[in-house]
């Protein structure tokens, strides 16, 4: 599915990030390059972070959930929350922005300026970074900031083709031993795959995708896989670099597969089984 389109996305460059002004954050990678001019003060403002960075809790960081600890309107300081939860949101913020293109590849970010872009300090940002350079979709740059990696056309066809060596004999396995009303049960995540696919909303669909396998995985009860598997799977999904129109088309035809091989996991057709996790990953039924 996502992998269906390797090719295409690696020979596309992202199109110009976009400002979103309801969605500041690092949609204006400008300010947040490490070369780029300072950030808008004003974009620090909590009504203005994305949501991912509040953890879709409005008026978070106005509620003083932030890591300066520089006194409030009203003199006292403000209070400070345990910073893995600050990070973990602007973790989550990030990956949505890889993921839509607003990071760009080949770009070098540096943690302050996305940190005033977030109303954070440094800390949390860099420490999401090291984590994202953990998960190879940036790369650390001496004194500069962070790098977002662009995949090549072969690291794309080798993480495909790593999946499913994996993938594929286990999902032939649980093709046999699975109820059909468990696959059944997975069917609203696949709807939300193709709810976000309908949206062309590249963030929610990766994230989507992500639980529709690991779900389908997890019947195997196997924990060291999912592990694998979901590593694998989020660095095939970064960065993305297809153009809009193509993308929408490529997320559509995703979304329809995993309907697809639900409907072939209930029947237990072990033969469309095969051949729609190796479309899935590959663009080939080989």
């Amino acid at each position: 599915m996502e992998q269906g389109a390797a090719r295409e996305r690696a020979t596309e460059r992202p199109s110009p990030p976009r400002v979103d002004p309801g969605r500041a954050g690092v949609a204006g990678t400008e300010a947040g390059r490490a070369d780029g001019p300072a950030a808008d003060p004003g974009l620090a403002d909590a009504s203005r972070v994305p949501e991912q960075a509040r953890g879709g809790r409005p008026g978070a960081y106005a509620r003083g959930e932030h890591t300066h600890g520089e006194p409030d309107a009203v003199g006292f300081p403000a209070p400070r929350v345990v910073r893995h939860s600050v990070r973990g949101q602007i973790l989550d913020a990030l990956r949505a922005a890889l993921v839509d293109g607003e990071l760009v590849p080949g770009e070098v970010y540096s943690a302050p300026a996305l940190g005033e872009r977030f109303g954070v300090s440094a800390t949390p940002v860099r420490e999401a970074m090291q984590r994202l350079a953990v998960e190879g979709a940036v790369e650390v740059v001496p004194n500069r900031g962070f790098r977002v990696v662009e995949r090549t056309p072969r690291e794309l066809a080798e993480l495909a083709e790593v999946r499913a060596l994996i993938e594929v004999p286990v999902m032939l396995r649980l093709a046999r031993t699975v109820p059909a009303a468990r696959w059944a049960g997975l069917r609203p995540l696949a709807e939300a795959t193709s709810a976000a696919a309908a949206r062309g909303d590249r963030a929610h669909y990766a994230e989507a995708d992500r639980a529709f396998h690991r779900a389908v995985l997890s019947l195997a009860g196997n924990e060291q896989l999912l592990a694998v598997a979901d590593d694998l799977h989020r660095r095939s999904q970064w960065p993305l670099l297809s153009a809009p129109a193509l993308r929408h088309g490529v997320l559509v035809a995703d979304a329809a597969e995993h309907t697809a091989l639900l409907d072939a996991l209930i029947a237990q057709d072990l033969t469309v089984v095969e051949a729609l996790v190796r479309e899935h990953f590959t663009g080939s039924d080989g």
